[in-house]
């Protein structure tokens, strides 16, 4: 692979996906960024390149941040040994977020299907070693539908990923109530306290 982090940094790889919360993914990016001992990447779906530029994704100092795409995930590879993206990008990850992570990205991810990067990556990754959290973000009918809370069960019991959210708030749709990604302060909050900090502590404790 190409992006390569610095030894000791977090590496934070965030999967977006065809939710208008996609918006917000620029200002995440760039908060994540203000902490140099913190890496970040992107993955997307094609849906989600709706809601976003890949060149509106830059740090907090104006550099571009990589973003990886269905057609970097076959132009990679021609032969074996080539590297196979969602797996290198498995291994580059200290933590996986998905947000926003729209309805038909859960339906992919609690039924198994790897149908593109994102998906792909997720298959491959095992929550104990990498642990992975998505952050729905949906309409709230969809998200109160039966078959969303079976999803919500699997991936969170069966498969051992993270759900956090979603909360409750004006939609973009105009409706109100349940269904919006948990505010970008909280996600930013959430990657620092609970995961950089401790990488963190673990770097100084080798250190002395």
């Amino acid at each position: 692979m190409e992006e390569q982090s610095k030894p000791g940094k977090l590496n934070v790889l965030i999967g977006t996906s065809g939710s208008v919360a996609t918006i917000k993914l620029p200002t995440i990016v760039q908060e994540l960024s203000k902490y140099e001992m913190l890496e970040v990447q992107v993955v997307t779906t094609p849906s989600a390149l709706h809601f976003f530029e890949p060149s509106q994704l830059v740090t907090a100092k104006g550099e571009p941040v990589k973003v990886w795409t269905d057609e970097e995930e076959w132009q990679s590879w021609k032969k074996i040994p080539d590297p196979i993206v969602h797996i290198e990008l498995r291994r580059w990850a200290d933590v996986i977020l998905v947000c926003p992570c729209s309805a038909n990205t859960l339906a992919k991810i609690s039924n198994g299907l790897c149908d593109n990067l994102l998906t792909s990556l997720i298959r491959a990754t095992n929550p104990k070693d990498t642990p992975v959290i998505i952050f729905p973000s949906m309409n709230t009918l969809m998200y109160e539908h039966p078959l969303t809370r079976k999803q919500i069960k699997i991936v969170a019991e069966e498969i051992g990923i993270e759900v956090n959210g979603p909360i409750s708030k004006t939609l973009a749709c105009g409706d109100k109530g349940l269904g919006a990604m948990t505010e970008w302060r909280d996600i930013v909050d959430l990657v620092v306290t609970r995961f950089l900090t401790k990488k963190m502590s673990i770097g100084n404790t080798c250190e002395s």
